[in-house]
Order: C-alpha cells, then sequence, then structure tokens
C-alpha cells in the first residue's frame, strides 16, 4: 500500500531535531574519539614546526582526524570538507567545542597532513591503541619485558602482500612515448629562452614517432618483432630529445625557468633512458630498480604470482595479526623476500608483549632453516608439516594441527581482502612516496579501530549479561 504525501518543501523552522541539541554518545564518532590517544602524537607532530613565527597551525586533532574520516568513508579532499562543515558529529570527532557553518580548512591542506604524520607515527599509534587495558589477558604485564622466564603466550600470524598504486600499467613502449612527449615540453620551454641564438628550432620528430607509436600501440595483437622495432625507434627519439636539452643548456638555457615538475621529469628521463637502453642492448626484461612511471617513481614492479595479476605495482609491505590487531612490520618499494625478517617480528613481539608467541601461522616461504632452527630453540611452533619423513604414529594428530592452523590464519587473508575491497588498499591513490606510506599505514590504523570498536562491544555485552544472569539468580 502507499500513502500519498505532500510533496512540497518543508520550512526549516519546522524540521524537528532530536535529542535536545544534543549529541548522541552511542554515535560511531563519539565512540571513536574516546579511543584514539590524541595526546600520544601530538609532541611528534609539533616537531615539524621548527619556528615560532606565522600562522598558527591546526591541531593535530583536526589532521589526523580529518585523515581518518577521508580513510574511513573514502571521500576526496574536496568533499571531505564539505561533509565535515554539515555534520556536527564530524566536527565533535575533530575536537570542535562548538559547531561551525564555515569551511573549517582549504582542502590544499589535506597534503601538508599527510606529509607531517609519518608512517612510523601511525605504526607506534597502532600499538598504543591495541595495547590499551581491558582487551585480553595477553597485553597485562606487558611492560616487564626483562623477564625471559615468562611461558610462550598467544599466537603471530603473518603474511604479506602488495598495495597497487594508482598508475597506468606500464610497457616499454607507453613508457618511452610517455618520455618522449615529457621531454619534448621541456625543450619548448628551453628553446624559448635562447629562440635567438638559433636559425630554425631543433627537430624534434614528434610527429613521425607518434605516429610510429599508434601504428603498435591500436593493433589488438602485435608481434614480437614489431614491438622489438618501435621500441627502438622510441630510445631513437627519446635520446635526440635528450641531447637538445643538453645542447640548449649549453647555449644558455636555465633549468631554472622550469616548473618543479618539468625538473623532476627530466631527472626521471634520463634514468628511464639508460635503464630502456641497458635493457635493450643486453635483450633483458628487467633491470635493478625499475621505473615504471615518471609521475611517481617510487613505484617498482613486484611479482606475486597471483591469478588475477602476477605483477602488481606498488608497495609490498609484510603485515602480522596479534588478537585481532594488525601491524605493518615491513614496507618497501624494492621486491623483498619476506622470509628473512620472521625473527625480526617474533623479536619484536618479545619486546611488546614481554613473551615469545606460542606459535606462528605462516606459509612455506617462511620456512627456512634459519626459521625452523630458531622456532625450536625458542619453544615455538612454527605452523606446516615438519622435515623429514612423517611417523604413522602421529600423522592424525600432525593433520588436525595443521588444518586448524589453516584455519586461523584465514585471518590476515581477510584483513587483506577487506583492506583492499573496503578500505583502499587495493589502490593507492597518493602521488608522493611519503604519503603513500602515511595511507597504507591509515588503512591499517582503521581497521585496528573498527575492530576496537568490536572488541569494546563485546566487553559491554558480556558485562551487561553477566550482571542479568545475577539479577535473575537473585530474584529466583
Amino acid at each position: 500500500m502507499y500513502r500519498k504525501k505532500e510533496t512540497g518543501q518543508l520550512l526549516l523552522s519546522d524540521f524537528f531535531l532530536p535529542f535536545g541539541g544534543k549529541l548522541n554518545s552511542d554515535n560511531r564518532w563519539v565512540k571513536l574519539s574516546q579511543i584514539i590517544p590524541w595526546d600520544k602524537i601530538e609532541d611528534k607532530y609539533s616537531e615539524n614546526f621548527k619556528g615560532i613565527k606565522g600562522n598558527i597551525a591546526l591541531s593535530v586533532r583536526v589532521a589526523l582526524g580529518s585523515i581518518i574520516i577521508k580513510e574511513k568513508c573514502g571521500f576526496t579532499d574536496e568533499e571531505l570538507v564539505e561533509q565535515i562543515q554539515e555534520n556536527a558529529y564530524l566536527q565533535y570527532f575533530l575536537g570542535y567545542t562548538e559547531f561551525i557553518n564555515s569551511k573549517p580548512f582549504d582542502p590544499s591542506l589535506m597534503v601538508a597532513f599527510r606529509k607531517r604524520i609519518s608512517f612510523i607515527d601511525i605504526n607506534e599509534l597502532m600499538i598504543e591503541i591495541s595495547t590499551q587495558p581491558n582487551d585480553c589477558d595477553l597485553y597485562k604485564d606487558s611492560d616487564d619485558n626483562s623477564d625471559n622466564d615468562k611461558p610462550n603466550s598467544g599466537k603471530l600470524i603473518i603474511d604479506a602482500t602488495c598495495t597497487p598504486a594508482d598508475i597506468h600499467y606500464p610497457t616499454d613502449l607507453s613508457l618511452l612515448n610517455k618520455c618522449r612527449e615529457k621531454s619534448e615540453e621541456i625543450i619548448d620551454k628551453l628553446f624559448s629562452q635562447v629562440k635567438e641564438k638559433y636559425s630554425v628550432k631543433p627537430r624534434t620528430y614528434r610527429k613521425n614517432a607518434r605516429r610510429d607509436y599508434l601504428r603498435v600501440e591500436k593493433q589488438r595483437k602485435s608481434s614480437k618483432k614489431s614491438i622489438h622495432n618501435v621500441i627502438r625507434k622510441q630510445l631513437n627519439y627519446v635520446g635526440r630529445d635528450l641531447r637538445i636539452i643538453h645542447d640548449l643548456i649549453e647555449n644558455g638555457a636555465s633549468l631554472s625557468k622550469l616548473s618543479k615538475r618539468q625538473y623532476h621529469d627530466l631527472l626521471v628521463l634520463n634514468e628511464v633512458y639508460r635503464q630502456q637502453l641497458t635493457m635493450f642492448c643486453s635483450c633483458q626484461n628487467s633491470t635493478e630498480s625499475r621505473i615504471t612511471s615518471i609521475s611517481q617513481p617510487h613505484v617498482r614492479p613486484v611479482v606475486r604470482g597471483k591469478a588475477s595479476a602476477k605483477v602488481e605495482f606498488g608497495a609490498k609491505i609484510s603485515v602480522s595479526v596479534i588478537s585481532g590487531f594488525c601491524y605493518i612490520e615491513k614496507l618497501d618499494w624494492e621486491n623483498f623476500n619476506e622470509g628473512i625478517y620472521l625473527i625480526e617480528s617474533i623479536e619484536r613481539y618479545r619486546r611488546q608483549y614481554g613473551c615469545y608467541p606460542e606459535a606462528v601461522l605462516a606459509d612455506k616461504i617462511y620456512r627456512n632453516r634459519n626459521n625452523l632452527s630458531f622456532c625450536q630453540e625458542k619453544g615455538i611452533r612454527l605452523s606446516g608439516p615438519k622435515l623429514g619423513r612423517p611417523s604413522k604414529n602421529k600423522i592424525k594428530i600432525e593433520k588436525c594441527i595443521l588444518k586448524q592452523d589453516e584455519g586461523e590464519r584465514n585471518l590476515i587473508e581477510s584483513c587483506f581482502g577487506v583492506g583492499k575491497r573496503r578500505f583502499g588498499l587495493g589502490r593507492i591513490m597518493a602521488k608522493l612516496q611519503c604519503t603513500s606510506e602515511t595511507v597504507i599505514a591509515l588503512q591499517f590504523l582503521i581497521m585496528n579501530l573498527e575492530h576496537k570498536l568490536k572488541v569494546l562491544f563485546a566487553n559491554f555485552a558480556f558485562v551487561l549479561f553477566y550482571y542479568k544472569i545475577l539479577e535473575f539468580a537473585e530474584f529466583s
């Protein structure tokens, strides 16, 4: 059934506001603001400001809180400012004492916020949040790290993944074509400074180069020979452009007239040309510290061997999960073997909780001889089958343990899935290396905050249920 209502616009004065002009204490942003230790990061945040002159910067609560809201809800910088302006709960979360109708800050300040809050600061904040009291017995007496007689306790789940950057899928041909286009823009800018010293402008053959590139790029399937030939031509075009730039500089053109972006691109172009020329002459497909993006030269190819993408382009991270909380053990833009860093993760666990873990749940790459001998020495069970022929008497018990470990290790895979599908780990939109690392750490901070809220709700529900049982027992 449908009952037709009046479609006229309601007056603002007739709109009913709940809570009597007060905020609801059960709101998620109100609860979230009580979990985060804002004062812990303020000391390090203040180190970004050395002088005593100039405008007073916004507080760390506004800076960090704005980044958390943006990454949690998936807003753009512009949309974030609009949402904060319209939502009283978001303003309370940022520490405002009253509701304001104006924009709290300019959206461009979000870049400065991400630069000031480093990856290390967020990682320490995650440890502070996860080790707050009343969460788990594992965290009690964790400050006494000198006591080596404590029995092993808890489980350490560890694995590695890649966080892809927001770049065009790189190929050698498309990368060289982009280099050629960038170099031609730089030539136009430099030639305008010294054009009186030249009778004609140096030829770059940009039309021919564009035609050669599109002839292969537009084909549905190109042969290796045709791709090889057009890469050779693009290398010649880029090499000619770089020689022209060098000649213009020798004749008086100044690099100071270039913009910061163009000067940055020029430095990257020379390195990309050197790498591509080396690979072409040696007939190889890889080189050390290979650049895959001109705008983000820190991004590296990471061979993962997954079904969806054999090669991903972004930062590789090693992540551990302890009692539902995620920690970034290592972040690097170069590909690394995560198995050699297991001992460091176990020692970090001991420093944090005062004891070694009872078991380490990891995949086969972590089961090397150094890790196995270290875990055996410390009384730690490393998941996976033992070396050698299995015993007939214990084969059923070992199979049950392996099955249980595989089930528990799925927790870290689910964390990766949630982070990539819901919180943005599947595509890092930040462009700079430092801001990208901050965004990656923020995704795990938000996941830990979500888990913290669930733990607090579970504790509250348990206490409420316990008192209800007591009341029922007294009444009966």
